[in-house]
């Protein structure tokens, strides 16, 4: 059996605004109903596989427990890092977990945000990829270039590959180049694009961290001897693995290793780094124009248009080469060829304390999300779906009072000591204080509006009593 380690974390700024901090680009459906997370699951549900180990963030373990759940995982086993330390950290913990049971395990650690159009193509891969690494191989994946490409790292073979996809020596690993060194490499043929895909024993891997980042050891190991299962997650040693270097997989273990082999992929394959990549992936038509969602375009050529929000109709006339993206709280209008520069944007919205650039207009929580549909001095209006089972903390307000009106299904109530349930078209009110939480008891999804009146309307406007989901008593993080 091959293990999947599916990394999922990432910081969201290539494809903003559709991605960002707070939702990034593997849990948004940018090619269709389903997420790109989602999409990574699928690909691995074939007989050669073992049920994925998901590597994933403190702030994503629910959204992407939620979203395995709905791709058809019945248990997702989910590691949780308490802070980002990079890809090295990642892969080394997941070694030494797959290692605890069996040290032998064949792990396949892959990305979940890229896109890989030819699944069987990609599983023959892998088979011939798993043949080298029973010899003891590290090995990784580089996909066949079909244009000088300056937006991906290389890998440097010794010779063309022969079309066979058989496993060869990796001369070296290159940085991402500039146009004229892209070109260069295209030409020679001996070149692939980095696709991050890397497959090996669980001991291996675990051996050269052992010769090349023997550091990472001590942290990695002690932070799952310090870990606690947690509401279904692995929560990993937070002052442990705090403590480990922050460095990619990459420059820590494979360029340094001996023994790397890399196994062409023509696969139909994309990171999706960018709107022109996605652009790419969209499939455009004869005037080179792809779009999504509710758009309208008129003489475009060589435009990406996309709307995010099914009252939003985008239109664009006599567009050339732009990417238009729009959501109900940011619109982004750019030249396509500077589509590699989009962090430029998320940095300067940052440096201005604009909220757009990390958060979400749609808020992601345990018991399902909310959005705030108007918001002025003395009053905000949200939109809150609980998913079945779904609780809410309890909790109190200091500086505001709410009315929630239910709009479908069932919501049961908590004020003060009293507890009912409330239906369709009936309203309740929590006064200022109160303490009060809501829950779904329902099968079905449960909608409701919630009006906030007040001074304050800050998420840190909230004192927790009892949380089924451990979260701390003064935390952002609720609706």
């Amino acid at each position: 059996m091959i293990y999947p380690v599916i990394l999922c974390g990432g910081s969201g700024t290539r494809l903003w605004p559709s991605s960002r901090k707070a939702y990034p680009k593997q849990f948004a459906p940018l090619l269709g109903a389903e997420s790109l997370f989602q999409m990574t699951l699928a690909r691995f549900a074939a007989p050669q596989f073992a049920a994925p180990m998901v590597v994933t963030g403190e702030e994503f373990r629910f959204l992407a427990t939620d979203q395995a759940v709905a791709a058809g995982l019945t248990d997702p086993r989910v590691v949780v890092e308490p802070e980002a330390r990079d890809t090295a950290a990642a892969v080394l913990t997941a070694a030494l977990l797959l290692s605890e049971d069996d040290p032998d395990a064949m792990m396949l650690v892959a990305p979940s945000d890229h896109v890989i159009a030819d699944t069987d193509a990609f599983h023959s891969a892998i088979n011939i990829a798993a043949q080298a690494a029973g010899q003891g191989v590290l090995v990784t994946f580089g996909v066949t270039p079909d244009r000088p490409e300056t937006g991906y790292g290389y890998l440097e073979l010794p010779e063309a590959p022969d079309g066979s996809g058989a496993a060869i020596r990796l001369e070296s690993f290159r940085e991402k180049p500039d146009l004229a060194t892209a070109e260069r490499f295209l030409e020679a043929g001996r070149y692939l694009w980095n696709a991050g895909l890397f497959l090996f024993r669980a001991r291996d891997a675990v051996a050269a961290f052992e010769t090349h980042a023997p550091d990472l050891l001590a942290p990695c190991r002690e932070a799952i001897a310090t870990g606690a299962q947690d509401l279904g997650f692995f929560r990993l040693g937070a002052e442990a693995y705090g403590s480990a270097r922050a460095i990619s997989f990459d420059f820590a273990v494979m360029e340094k290793a001996a023994h790397v082999m890399a196994v062409p992929l023509s696969v139909g394959w994309s990171d999706l780094g960018s709107w022109d990549a996605l652009w790419q992936a969209a499939g455009p038509d004869a005037d080179g124009v792809a779009t999504s969602g509710p758009v309208t375009a008129l003489d475009c050529t060589d435009s990406y248009l996309r709307s995010e929000s099914a009252g939003l109709q985008l239109v664009g006339m006599g567009l050339e080469g732009i990417v238009a993206v729009a959501m109900p709280d940011a619109v982004l209008v750019a030249a396509k060829d500077r589509a590699q520069d989009i962090k430029a944007v998320v940095s300067a919205l940052r440096q201005s304390q604009t909220p757009q650039a990390d958060h979400y207009p749609r808020f992601h929580r345990p018991w399902g999300w909310y959005e705030t549909l108007c918001l002025d001095d003395r009053f905000q209006v949200k939109r809150i779906m609980v998913k079945p089972g779904g609780i809410l903390s309890l909790q109190s307000h200091v500086h505001r009072s709410e009315h929630w009106i239910v709009v479908a299904g069932t919501a049961e109530v908590t004020i003060g000591e009293e507890v009912r349930l409330v239906t369709e078209n009936e309203s309740v009110y929590i006064p200022l204080g109160a303490r009060h939480r809501m829950a779904n008891p329902g099968k079905l999804p449960m909608y409701l509006i919630e009006v906030q009146t007040g001074s304050y309307f800050g998420e840190d406007d909230i004192t927790r009593y009892e949380d089924i989901y451990n979260r701390p008593e003064h935390d952002e993080a609720e609706a």
